[in-house]
């Protein structure tokens, strides 16, 4: 059971981890399902603008204004609530390294 647990951990750690502005490293798990709406990297499709660049305390102040129905979303305050801070926190880090 302890090493089951360690492997999530591990795992976990893994997808949370921000990346670094490196092309060739793919984004950290959890950043993957924001290419839905925002494309490959956060450059933007569509309607949807680009992330990639945002700084990090911009980030997580939008991502709090969504959460908190503060600011206008078609889908975004459905979403931004169903991410821990920490999570927000590894999106963050991972975009504001991208350019």
């Amino acid at each position: 059971m302890l090493g089951r647990l360690s492997f999530l951990a591990a795992v976990t750690m893994a997808t949370l981890a921000p990346a670094h502005a490196d092309p060739s490293r793919p984004a950290p798990l959890i950043a993957q399902s924001c290419a839905g709406c925002h494309g490959q990297n956060g450059a933007g499709q569509g309607s949807s603008p680009p992330i990639a660049g945002t700084a990090k305390q911009d980030f997580v102040q939008i991502w709090s204004a969504f959460r908190a129905n503060e600011r206008p979303a078609t889908i975004m305050n459905r979403i931004a609530r169903g991410y821990t801070d920490e999570e927000v926190s590894a999106l963050a880090d991972y975009f504001a390294s991208l350019r």
